[in-house]
């Protein structure tokens, strides 16, 4: 007995000691990998706050060399610039609750089964090959066109209202949840409106917050589609309008202070602070819904 009791002894402490190591393994790799990802929003950081002549010197590494200000004051001071981000911050707010009601409207019928919803299938495989073949550009240009969304805030909206990728995190998250509790909603004479929205909708409150966040930095980087569907610049949502100030910048626009700070200001430094602001958004964000978005993710992608 003694002896068996030993050789549990030495199984358990080698378990035991496998097990410290492989702790020590995922704490290093982990230490890595959050360094691979601070490191270069860090170095971006003190890009946005060097000297011109610092930034094109190289002589920025991890902290910033001659403090300034200039491509901050650059892009801050121009009233186009709070225009420019109103607009970006009412397309968040019309976009994500279209994004979400549209998800929410497609994969609760999609999650019944085959049964209760003759053609199921046919409409999953519909939405499914919108996934890998996109129609382009040209043909999604003229039907913003020729429905006279052009040069309006529902141009940013509409065309990308449906997710079929977001649709479908949540169709896996409905078809998780137990039928019972639809089956006991229907007898006691509710409908599929008052079972999705009081049922199904607060149940799902893990995926639907990964889906805000998905949407939320979806419509918020957004660029290129305010550059084809917006003809008047003063209606460019704030990332369009940061493309095309550190693009192609109208001198003419500028006055004589905007002129001299543009002299004085580095180009790597202007885009690094440009990412510093629109990133800013998303950081704030993002602590608020980082709880649920694992969770989400795991519920929705999981078969049971």
């Amino acid at each position: 007995m003694k002896k068996k009791e030993k050789s549990t002894d030495e199984i358990l402490m080698g378990s035991s000691s496998s097990r410290r190591i492989f702790n020590v393994f995922n704490y290093i790799l982990m230490a890595i990998l959050t360094l691979l990802a601070l490191v270069p929003l860090w170095y971006i950081l003190c890009l946005s706050f060097s000297s011109s002549s610092a930034v094109d010197a190289g002589k920025v590494t991890f902290w910033p060399v001659g403090f300034t200000l200039h491509s901050y004051e650059f892009i801050l001071q121009n009233k186009e610039f709070y225009h420019a981000f109103g607009i970006s911050v009412l397309r968040v707010l019309l976009g994500v609750p279209i994004n979400i009601l549209m998800c929410m409207l497609i994969a609760y019928p999609l999650s019944k089964p085959e049964g209760r919803f003759p053609g199921r299938k046919f409409y999953v495989w519909f939405f499914l090959i919108t996934m890998f073949f996109d129609a382009g550009i040209i043909p999604t240009f003229m039907v913003v066109k020729y429905t006279h969304l052009m040069n309006s805030i529902w141009s940013l909206i509409i065309p990308g209202a449906v997710s079929v990728f977001n649709m479908m995190i949540l169709l896996n998250f409905f078809r998780e949840l137990p039928q019972e509790l639809e089956e006991s909603a229907l007898l006691d004479g509710a409908g599929h409106g008052t079972i999705m929205f009081k049922i199904y909708v607060p149940l799902a409150k893990p995926a639907i917050a990964t889906l805000v966040l998905f949407c939320f930095v979806s419509h918020w980087n957004n660029w290129m589609d305010g550059l084809m569907y917006i003809n008047n610049s003063a209606k460019y949502p704030l990332q369009t309008y940061l493309q095309g100030i550190l693009t192609t910048p109208d001198l003419t626009t500028m006055t004589n202070a905007q002129l001299e700070i543009l002299a004085s200001t580095s180009r790597k430094a202007t885009n690094a602070a440009q990412i510093v602001i629109t990133t800013l958004p998303i950081m704030i964000v993002y602590p608020f819904l980082q709880k649920y978005y694992t969770k989400g993710l795991t519920l929705g992608g999981v078969k049971g």
